[in-house]
């Protein structure tokens, strides 16, 4: 109890000394503050593109591709794999048929509306039952697009980054134009960066022949995973790859959250530094200019315990402070922040906001504790160890 009130006490006393040091001090906070808000906005980017993937990921959803592929991009699927394929035990089914859609996939040039460079949109070409595969679509304007006719509807993340794809407008891919007649939404989620069209037209427009690269299916519930996924890789005529929509969009989240990650802590690891520099200045500072009272209540029977720990608690206090203002700058400014950026493994733009989340919020918190404890340990230690009567002549 003694060591505890001993704590309190100087630990007030120094706090109440911190206006007579505002300039050290506030170098610290924002030192600190900087570095918390570059962490928290950098993983944000990778929260933000990971949870526009996942949003599309159901476990009731299967992604079949071929063999060991895991990219749209180099599957592929003859008409007769096809039907295979949607005649497995497993999938639901309505009055039309079994709820599966056979895509295709491809990357179309669409000027970005912020710069006007080249964007590569992805154009996917899905059957009548594709928009049963996603349990959050709606047309949100203008009507869905005909079969057979070089039409195409919208997603609304790729209506809002990339140029004349309104509702009404004509853009020319390839050798053939196509005329923009509906906008929807899908609960945020990846598939609103995507123009959609009708398969068998995007197969004739890009001479895929009867080719598809994808089949997409709705299960009667998670459970029928299994029996689906045992007939078709056992079936000799086919070689697949089954997934849940979920694992397969955190496959293709995977590469560049691990970058942005791996980017930010480094970045961050390397501004840490300099914060911790910056902390171990003002504490040095903070402790050279209370040596005189550090030494008289050494004298009059404080121990060098409750020094230590009120020095740390200063540098702890000054750092939760610029953890909690870079975490709050990085949430008002890049929060909710629309952008977009390349899905490697597609090579096609996927739009995204940056989400600051909890979760962040409180890592930069706790690396800004941890550059406070690093910061203020040291001088703490320097301070306990001066020689009393070193401190009183000072004084």
């Amino acid at each position: 109890m003694r060591l505890f009130i001993q704590i309190l006490a100087i630990s007030a006393m120094n706090l109440r000394a911190l206006p007579q040091r505002f300039a050290a001090s506030a170098v610290c906070v924002i030192g600190i503050g900087g570095v918390v808000l570059i962490l928290v906005a950098l993983l944000s980017i990778s929260e933000g593109f990971r949870r526009t993937l996942e949003l599309a990921g159901s476990e009731r959803v299967v992604v079949i591709l071929r063999g060991n592929d895991t990219a749209e991009m180099s599957s592929s699927f003859t008409q007769d794999q096809v039907q295979i394929i949607k005649q497995a035990p497993g999938l639901a089914s309505d009055a039309a048929g079994p709820i599966a859609s056979a895509e295709l996939f491809t990357a179309v040039d669409q000027p970005k509306r912020t710069t006007g460079t080249p964007a590569n949109a992805p154009l996917r070409g899905i059957e009548p039952a594709g928009v049963r595969t996603r349990s959050h679509f709606k047309l949100i304007s203008g009507r869905m697009f005909t079969p057979g006719l070089n039409e195409v509807i919208v997603g609304r993340a790729a209506a809002n980054t990339l140029t004349g794809l309104d509702v009404g407008s004509s853009v020319r891919w390839g050798n053939d134009t196509w005329r923009v007649v509906g906008q929807f939404s899908d609960g945020g989620s990846v598939s609103e960066s995507e123009v959609w069209t009708d398969a068998r037209v995007l197969q004739n427009a890009y001479r895929r022949g009867d080719t598809f690269q994808t089949v997409r299916g709705l299960l009667t519930s998670p459970s029928a995973l299994k029996t689906f996924k045992a007939q078709l890789t056992t079936d000799p005529r086919v070689d697949v790859n089954v997934l849940t929509e979920r694992q397969f969009y955190a496959e293709q989240s995977a590469l560049l959250t691990a970058v942005v990650r791996g980017a930010g802590t480094v970045l961050a690891l390397l501004m840490g530094i300099g914060a911790v520099f910056g902390a171990l200045n003002t504490m040095y500072s903070a402790v050279a200019a209370r040596s005189a009272e550090i030494a008289t209540l050494r004298a009059i029977g404080f121990g060098a315990l409750p020094v230590i720990c009120s020095v740390v608690i200063e540098a702890m206090l000054l750092a939760v402070i610029g953890g909690v203002l870079g975490a709050a700058v990085a949430y008002l400014a890049f929060n909710g922040f629309q952008t977009s950026t390349l899905n490697y493994s597609s090579f096609s733009q996927v739009s995204f906001v940056f989400s600051v989340t909890p979760a962040l919020i409180g890592t930069g918190i706790a690396y800004a504790l941890l550059l406070g404890l690093a910061g203020g340990l040291f001088p703490a230690i320097h301070s306990a160890r001066q020689p009393i009567i070193a401190g009183l002549r000072e004084g």
